[in-house]
Formats: C-alpha cells, sequence, structure tokens
C-alpha cells in the first residue's frame, strides 16, 4: 500500500489464521527447509582450519625425529632441517588458520544478514491486522539481540565441529601405526566425550530456548508499558509495573545462570575427560620405554622418537574436542536463534509471481472502480457478523463516505477493500481485477490510506513524503507539500528531523505529511481515509478536509468518518447500519 500507516484502524479484524488476503502464507516447515538449505557455513573456511590443524602431525613428526636423532647421539647440527621445516610449517598454520577465521566470521555475518533480511521482509508482509503478528518488542528482540547468537554459532561452532570429526581420526590413524595400546586408549576415552557433551548439549538447547523467549517476553512487556506510560501513571500503577519488570528481569537472570552452569559444566567435563585420556597414554608410553610394559607396539618396543611423537599428538587428540565443547554454548544459543528467526520468516506470507498472469496489475494514475458482492465477514467465530451479503458499488472517480456508529465496521471495510484480512466470503474487486491472496499485494500499489493516526518515521519532511521510493521525484515532492499547504513548513525545517512518532509536529501537520505520501503517489488511483479529522479542532478539520478533496481530484475517494461536515462533502454517503445495507451488521 502507498501509505500503510501504523494503527489502521482501533479494532483489530480477525486475520484468517495466518493468511490474509494480501498473499498466502508460505507454511513454516517450507520456510524451515528454505532456510536450513542454506547452513552460512563456508566450506573453504572449514578446510583451511582443519588443514591448519592437521599441520601438527608433520610438525610433531620432525619435532621427535630431531630429539631422537639428538638423543641417539647425533650432532646438534642435525636438528637445524627439522627446525627450519617446523618453522615453515607453523608460519603456513597460522596464515591458514587465521584466513580460515576471517572468512568464517565473514561469512557468517553475510548468512546473518540474508536470514535477517527475510525475516523482516516475512513481517512486512504480514498484515497490521492480524491478531497471530508478533509484537514488536519480540520482533525486535529476535532481530537485534538474539539474532547476533547465529554469528558465533556458524563462524566458531560449525568448523569446530568439523575439525573434531575429521583430526581425531587423522591423529588416531598416526598413533596406530606406531602402537596399538596408545590407539586404544584414545579410542575408548574419546566416545565418552561427545557422549556427555550430547546429552548436556539437549538441556543446553532448552535452556538457550527459554532464556531467549523470556528475554523476548521482557523485551514485548517493556515496550508495551513504555508506550501506556501515560495510562500507567493516571491509574497510579507505576509501583505495579516496576513489581513486574523486577520480577521479569529476575526470571531473565535465572535463565540466563542456568545456561551459563551447563555450558560450565560441559566443559568441566571435558577437561576431565582429556586430562584422563592424554595421562593414561603418558603412562603407557613411560612404562613401555622404561621395559615395564612390554605389549602395544608392532615393532616389539618403542624407539624415543615413537614414542615422544605420540605423546606430542595425544594432547593434539582432545583439542579438537576441547575447541568443540568452548563453543557448545553457542550451539545451544544460536540454534535457539536459527529457530526464532525461522518462527518469525514463517509469520510472514510469500508473494507469488504468478499474479500479474492473473490480472492482478491495473492501469495506474487513473480513478479506479471498486465493487464488493456478497461480503461476508466476522471478527470472531460465533460472533454476530459484522457483514452479512454486503454489496457497495463506487464508480470511478466517485467520492464516498462511509457513516456508522463506532464498531459498526467502517475501519474494518476500508482493510476489507485494501486486502489487509480475508472475507469468509463475497468478492472485492478495484479497477476490475479481484482482490485475492494471489495479487493483493499488486493491487495494493493503487491504493493509497491515510489513517487518523499515520505514522510519522524519523527524518526530514521530505524523506517522510518519499518513504524510501525511488519513483517520487523532488518535483512530485514540492507539488504535494504544496496541495497540502505544508510548503511553508518544509522550507522553514529544511534539513531539521523530525522524531519517533511525528515528534515537533502537530496532529494537523502529521495528518497532511500522510496526504502529501498520498499527493506523491500518481498511481494510487482509490483513496481510502479511516477518520481523517477526528480529534481535531473545527478549523484544521476543515483545512483538512479541503487537502483530502484536493489530493483526491482525479481519484475515487472512501472515506469512514462521524465528521458530518466531511461527509456532506462526498458525492455520496452510505450508513453502514441503515435498512438500505442489509448487509452490514444492524
Amino acid at each position: 500500500m502507498t501509505t500503510l500507516d501504523a494503527g489502521i484502524g482501533r479494532r483489530r479484524p480477525r486475520a484468517a489464521g495466518r493468511t490474509t488476503a494480501a498473499v498466502p502464507q508460505a507454511q513454516p516447515d517450507e520456510v524451515a527447509d528454505t532456510l536450513s538449505a542454506r547452513d552460512g557455513v563456508s566450506r573453504v573456511a572449514v578446510l583451511l582450519q582443519t588443514t591448519a590443524s592437521l599441520l601438527w602431525l608433520p610438525q610433531a613428526g620432525l619435532l621427535a625425529l630431531a630429539v631422537g636423532s639428538i638423543a641417539a647421539g647425533s650432532d646438534a647440527s642435525a636438528a637445524w632441517l627439522p627446525a627450519l621445516g617446523i618453522l615453515v610449517l607453523g608460519v603456513a598454520r597460522a596464515v591458514m588458520d587465521g584466513a580460515g577465521t576471517r572468512l568464517a566470521f565473514r561469512r557468517a555475518r553475510s548468512h546473518l544478514s540474508v536470514l535477517r533480511n527475510e525475516a523482516v521482509a516475512a513481517l512486512a508482509e504480514t498484515s497490521p491486522l492480524d491478531v497471530t503478528r508478533p509484537s514488536s518488542g519480540f520482533a525486535a528482540s529476535t532481530l537485534a539481540e538474539q539474532a547476533e547468537a547465529v554469528v558465533p554459532y556458524v563462524a566458531r561452532f560449525r568448523p569446530a565441529r568439523s575439525r573434531a570429526m575429521i583430526v581425531p581420526l587423522a591423529i588416531l590413524a598416526c598413533v596406530l601405526v606406531f602402537s596399538w595400546a596408545a590407539a586404544l586408549v584414545l579410542l575408548i576415552a574419546a566416545p565418552l566425550i561427545p557422549i556427555f557433551m550430547a546429552l548436556v548439549g539437549w538441556r543446553a538447547k532448552q535452556a538457550s530456548e527459554e532464556q531467549l523467549a523470556e528475554m523476548g517476553s521482557m523485551n514485548a512487556f517493556l515496550m508495551d508499558r513504555l508506550r501506556g506510560l501515560t495510562t500507567i501513571r493516571s491509574f497510579d500503577a507505576v509501583d505495579r509495573t516496576a513489581t513486574q519488570l523486577r520480577a521479569s528481569a529476575e526470571d531473565l537472570r535465572r535463565r540466563t545462570m542456568a545456561v551459563l552452569r551447563i555450558a560450565f559444566l560441559s566443559s568441566a567435563v571435558l577437561e576431565l575427560f582429556a586430562a584422563l585420556g592424554v595421562a593414561m597414554v603418558a603412562v603407557y608410553v613411560g612404562f613401555h620405554l622404561l621395559g615395564e610394559l612390554n605389549f602395544g607396539a608392532w615393532g616389539g618396543r618403542l624407539s624415543l622418537a615413537e614414542g615422544l611423537f605420540i605423546l606430542l599428538l595425544a594432547p593434539s587428540f582432545f583439542e579438537p574436542l576441547r575447541d568443540l565443547s568452548a563453543v557448545w554454548h553457542d550451539r545451544a544459543s544460536g540454534e535457539a536463534a536459527f529457530d526464532a528467526l525461522k518462527k518469525l520468516a514463517a509469520s510472514g506470507r510469500k508473494t507469488l509471481v504468478a499474479s500479474s498472469a492473473k490480472g492482478g496489475r491495473i492501469g495506474t494514475g487513473g480513478a479506479l472502480s471498486l465493487s464488493v458482492e456478497k461480503l461476508v465477514f466476522h471478527h470472531a467465530e460465533g460472533a454476530a457478523p459484522v457483514f452479512h451479503d454486503f454489496d457497495l458499488e463506487v464508480e470511478p472517480g466517485e467520492r464516498i463516505a462511509l457513516v456508522a456508529p463506532s464498531g459498526e465496521g467502517k475501519s474494518t471495510l476500508l482493510a476489507l477493500i485494501a486486502g489487509l484480512v480475508v472475507p469468509e466470503s463475497g468478492t472485492i474487486r478495484i479497477g476490475g481485477p479481484l482482490v485475492d491472496g494471489a495479487n493483493a499485494a499488486d493491487l495494493r500499489a493503487s491504493i493509497a490510506w491515510i489513517g487518523q493516526d499515520p505514522h510519522i518515521f524519523p527524518g526530514t519532511i521530505r524523506s517522510n513524503v518519499t518513504m524510501g521510493r525511488a519513483d517520487v521525484d523532488p518535483a512530485r515532492v514540492s507539488a504535494a507539500l504544496e496541495a497540502v499547504s505544508l510548503s511553508e513548513l518544509a522550507a522553514r525545517r529544511g534539513p531539521a528531523m523530525i522524531g519517533e512518532g511525528g515528534f515537533g509536529l502537530s496532529g494537523g501537520e502529521a495528518l497532511r505529511l500522510a496526504l502529501a505520501r498520498a499527493s506523491a503517489t500518481p498511481q494510487a488511483g482509490l483513496v481510502l481515509a479511516d477518520e481523517p479529522t477526528a480529534h481535531l479542532d473545527r478549523e484544521t478539520a476543515r483545512e483538512i478536509t479541503e487537502s483530502l478533496l484536493r489530493v483526491s481530484r482525479g481519484k475515487t475517494l472512501v472515506v469512514a468518518t462521524h465528521d458530518p461536515v466531511l461527509a456532506a462533502r462526498m458525492d455520496r454517503v452510505i450508513t453502514l447500519n441503515a435498512p438500505e445495507t442489509a448487509g452490514a451488521r444492524s
């Protein structure tokens, strides 16, 4: 929609499940499959880091060979060549590991941006009247805070998991070449670590999900209370609200500490098993070299170089598992963040490119006809119908007023026409094409919405008119501001910023700004206005009425209003609860 303002109506019509008339919603499983297919891990980064870890094998071999040669009586000069090899391999390890780490981090940040864009796009496609839409506090918490857990999960945990699957096997194979006993010790100690980590991980993931959910709930609670701070003060409920917020913060603290306790527990258990494994290998090699244990070596006895090589590899055998344990908490937090982003993405709807094939696009610039036939809609199951077999015909260029007491369906009818909610039955046509799930988004490009409480974004007056639309040229913006008598204000303020929610503007100026948005949209052939003069003094209401009539010149205008003066300026007045509109609720 051209100027889709926050707070479209005071009532929130029921959306049909998670689907609105704009576009059909993607199923959660479908969205999850799409996201899981792109895990964001750079295979090159994993390869570089894994290769850097494997380079320790030839380094350890050269070191053991040098020490064994010196112990056998060779001259110290015999160690120069192995030392040079160790230096070269060490430099290569550092370069490859650093490059892999940087590449993994950049890929993780890029993948997080993709996930955020998908979630934001899905939220943008969701009707603001959908009662199942995630709260703004939860969405902001998920996108800004929880989503950051994806970066360490993708950049650190997944490469560490790959190393833990490859490096220990390579070390085990090298140890097995010289001693089956030492390899058996490592083989017995190794499975205990991932088994215990898996057991701890299941609980860690659950704790992380609970902690993230509590964080989102707390943010939503705080945002809701900040918005209603005036009401809270009016009812002297500040202390009670502060107590609730304190209890929520305490609950979040306990859940966060539970996650950290599990993370430290997994690390401590890993260190215990790793230390026991290395100690058992060291004991075996030591007693074997002393002649106390005469088994376990393929050649009968291990040489000093062979024993030292095994001892050097034993700690490295557990190092990938130790690294995996260090980032095990990232796994729990990252998967919980992934799930939260998937839920946000699943709350939106997938736009169908087949809309143009169904004739959804209509000509731009001219007044549009409006046809409503046999419309049926309920706010909730079992409730009285808001509309039942309701019919309405509006000719191109006609201006009509919808008049009815509060709660009789004026705002709901505008939302149905705009395709923001789904009618239970009946048809709505704008300019000929049917408003349905496939083309409602395309049709909204030809509709301008003006609400009684338009949302003003931080920025200049001109940026609030263009709304980031590249097709609005400066000359059209100037003409739009002139049409709504905002030229002088725009010239006076210049590049000065408007605060969030229109701070610095009066109510009448904010409404004029919303009218300028509609005026600056040449393709808008239908203008929907919801109570544009409500809560305004008589003089300001008169000015807004004149501006609305100028903006809607050459367009079709449908106004929901209680204002008899505004209704009298229209070509036709439709009273929704009148006998001649028996389709409306009486």
